[in-house]
């Protein structure tokens, strides 16, 4: 599962909600704090055959092909209410939000706290971003960033390769 690495940097715990409401335990597979992404694992073993049946694999896309004006879905869970859908256009592509990141996707589809790690998605239905912040201010509105698949495509897919590690308990592990 991919997200953003500042949903889960300071986590303690980690907790993933299907469509099917319910609720796994995840660890972090992998993060790329500069690229602000993350994957999370969680066994298959765990999932119930409910769950695995209700689970769909997102189609990625091309944001190197998108234009401005074109249609965005961003897909989150908004405030912590649970799933959300909003709807806007490309407002502009290539955007430098901050020092720390680049060539963003600028969207009017609202992303709220809860949206980040969630998937921009085009009128296919196919991810071209992961929602990852916005400004907010009292003179802003609209103003929402995602990460393009195609910077993101590679930094996944060395994340999801890397060995899986659970935490271990304080008084099992080892010292000198």
């Amino acid at each position: 599962l991919v997200t953003n690495n500042h949903v889960v940097a300071d986590s303690t715990s980690l907790s993933v909600q299907f469509i099917d409401e319910s609720i796994y335990d995840a660890v972090v597979k992998g993060t790329d704090a500069d690229a602000d992404l993350a994957v999370i694992a969680i066994k298959l073993s765990d999932l119930s055959a409910a769950t695995k049946s209700a689970i769909r694999i997102a189609t990625l896309g091309d944001s190197d092909n998108l234009k401005v004006g074109e249609p965005a879905i961003a897909i989150g869970n908004a405030l912590g209410y649970g799933q959300s859908v909003t709807t806007g256009v490309i407002s502009a592509l290539n955007r430098d939000y901050s020092v720390d990141t680049q060539a963003l996707i600028q969207t009017d589809a609202a992303i709220n706290p809860g949206n980040s790690g969630g998937a921009l998605l085009n009128v296919s239905g196919e991810v071209i971003g992961i929602n990852s912040n916005k400004i907010a201010g009292t003179k802003v509105e609209g103003m929402g960033y995602a990460i393009p698949i195609s910077t993101a495509k590679p930094i996944i897919a060395e994340l999801m390769n890397k060995q899986t590690r659970t935490p271990v308990e304080q008084n099992k592990r080892g010292y000198l």
